[in-house]
């Protein structure tokens, strides 16, 4: 026994259509029962109307079991079994069953060959090619499509059978005259020989139809060669208007370069316009901004000091107030402060000290204790006074810086001849 004879065994069962499974373990031990079942559905595969006793219950009983299927297949399939090694029911009896199932794996392969070449051969009977019928069907079609009308070309001839009918039989039972059969050949003769005549005439004139088509090819052969040498001369000769022509080119070549130099300068007049004309917006916007920072500083100085008064004057009487203003209007007159000194100025909690004249006299200096008195009570006020001279002064300042940036926004015209006629005005160009 081998791996290779259970293998295939077990392949060949399920190929013939064996209902249970075979496993290659079922013969390392003698399985008399496995055997006689696949003994007995091998002889009913072979031949169905067999009758074998399928008894092995007792040792006789598988004797004769198995001497019959022996004896049954020796006569009908001519297989020579070992009854021994199937009485023993182990692997060596898997080889005498592997004689059985090869036969019957063999006939059922061929059958199956037979019945696929008998398949074949009743489609090819069936098969044709369509391809080269196509031509064969075209054409019974146009013979059906002929058959038609000739049919009822046919149908109305014999329609009109029943009046030639009457014709026929009166022209075949009139006698034929000579006289006129002559006529008649002799008009047809005549005809036959003035065709034959014209066509001979055709014929003759060939030959005088070929000499004047050379006539006329050698006429436009000459006329081809004047014209060839009448055109060889004119493009020899020079034209009257040609120096005129150059004379002007050279002048169009001249206005067209100054017309050049001319367009790249004023591009060049432009693109430096267009440069002031942004510095002057930049600096006007730089000097609004500083005006503008100006005015919210002096605002926010007013504010401060406007807050600072609020609480000195609750102390101060009406009177005083009086005479602080007069000495404030006074010295207002005498000499008016900028509003950098409002601003660099001290705190309005610190007390001022001094006059608004220039210089010292002795006048000043005997009049120090009384103004210190008057200051300490009207220091409020006086910076005021000072906030609004500031103030006006700004505006004064503010007007005359519009004026003269409005006066320097228009480009100067003595820039414009400088960079006409100058190289570096085409150079940035190019």
């Amino acid at each position: 026994m081998s791996f290779r004879d259970l293998r295939n065994f077990t392949e060949m069962m399920r190929a013939l259509g064996y209902p249970r499974h075979i496993s290659m373990e079922n013969f390392r031990t003698p399985n008399f029962g496995l055997v006689s079942e696949v003994l007995l559905w091998l002889v009913k595969r072979y031949e169905p109307q067999t009758d074998i006793p399928s008894d092995v219950e007792t040792e006789q009983d598988r004797v004769f079991f198995v001497k019959a299927i022996a004896q049954f297949l020796a006569t009908k399939a001519h297989i020579k079994l070992n009854t021994k090694k199937l009485y023993q029911a182990d692997g060596y009896a898997v080889k005498e069953l592997l004689k059985i199932t090869s036969v019957l794996y063999n006939a059922m392969k061929t059958k199956g060959m037979e019945d696929s070449k008998i398949g074949e051969e009743d489609v090819s009977k069936f098969k044709f090619d369509l391809g080269s019928k196509i031509a064969d069907l075209k054409a019974a079609r146009q013979l059906a499509s002929e058959i038609t009308s000739r049919g009822a070309s046919l149908h109305e001839l014999l329609g009109k059978e029943v009046e030639l009918r009457k014709l026929r039989t009166e022209a075949i039972a009139r006698p034929l005259e000579i006289s006129e059969t002559e006529k008649v050949m002799r008009i047809a003769i005549k005809d036959i020989l003035a065709q034959v005549q014209k066509t001979k005439d055709l014929l003759n004139n060939v030959a005088s139809d070929e000499a004047n088509l050379e006539a006329k090819i050698e006429k436009r052969k000459l006329e081809l060669e004047r014209n060839q040498k009448r055109l060889q001369t004119l493009q020899s000769v020079r034209p009257a208007f040609m120096d005129e022509y150059e004379k002007i080119e050279e002048e169009l070549q001249k206005q067209y370069d100054i017309y050049l130099e001319k367009f790249r300068n004023l591009a060049y007049l432009e693109q430096q316009l267009e440069d002031h004309h942004r510095m002057e917006q930049e600096r006007f916007e730089e000097a609004e901004n500083t005006l503008r920072l100006m005015q919210n500083k002096l605002k926010e100085e007013e504010k401060r000091l406007l807050r600072s008064g609020s609480n000195d004057d609750s102390d101060i009487d009406i009177q005083e107030d009086e005479e602080s203003d007069s000495e404030l209007e006074e010295r207002r007159l005498s000499k008016p402060r900028t509003a950098m000194e409002v601003l660099m100025q001290e705190r309005p909690s610190k007390r001022i000290v001094g006059t608004m004249q220039g210089g010292d006299s002795d006048d000043d200096m005997e009049a120090a204790p009384a103004l210190l008195g008057k200051c300490k009570t009207s220091s409020s006020k006086k910076q005021v006074g000072f906030l609004f001279i500031s103030c006006v002064c700004l505006c004064v300042c503010v007007c005359v810086c519009l004026s003269w940036l409005r006066a320097t926004r228009e480009p100067s015209p003595a820039v414009m001849p400088l960079c006409l006629g100058q190289e570096p005005c085409t150079a940035g160009l190019q």
